[in-house]
């Protein structure tokens, strides 16, 4: 099943970066701009604001490059699939493609922890993933993060920038 599916972006990475977050896969609005977390409501450049003072306005090939500096590649579990709309419970299961996570975990020894931006990435990893990953890959400390989404409203702006703020400066 390869007709209608949306595909992911490359990852944006430096081979001494640290932690991965990994996300599910762009929303409608970021395929259309080619860019991560393009909707104006998703909390993430704002958090990385707050974080690291990577100014949220700046062109995006600026926040991505300053987002390597600080150690972080980011990327999404899903390379490809069929998703009515932007939410991921509407992802059609039988037309996922998995991106070579593996791989980018061996080009990148560096990665000690992969943090997840919602629940959906966290799901879709372990369930198309993570059996596939070596025992020490699959030895990376994980962990799930509020979501940034702006459907994830159950959680406001302040309180997922706490709990991404600890979890990104504890390691």
């Amino acid at each position: 099943m390869t007709e209608n599916l949306d595909y992911g972006f490359a990852p944006i990475s430096h081979s001494t970066a640290k932690i991965l977050i990994l996300g599910s896969m762009p929303g409608q609005r970021s395929l259309h701009q080619q860019q991560y977390y393009a909707h104006p409501r998703n909390a993430f450049w704002p958090i990385m604001q707050q974080i690291f003072g990577i100014d949220a306005q700046l062109p995006y090939q600026q926040r991505c490059l300053q987002l390597s500096h600080q150690g972080i590649a980011l990327w999404d579990v899903l390379m490809a699939c069929q998703r009515p709309g932007s939410l991921d419970q509407n992802i059609q299961t039988d037309s996922i493609i998995t991106n070579p996570i593996g791989s980018f975990l061996n080009e990148h020894p560096h990665i000690r922890c992969i943090f997840f931006n919602g629940g959906s990435a966290e799901q879709l990893f372990k369930k198309f993933v993570l059996a596939g990953l070596s025992p020490d890959q699959q030895a990376i400390t994980r962990l799930k993060l509020p979501s940034t989404s702006p459907a994830h409203a159950a959680v406001n702006l302040d309180e997922k920038a706490r709990v991404w703020r600890q979890a990104l400066t504890d390691i």
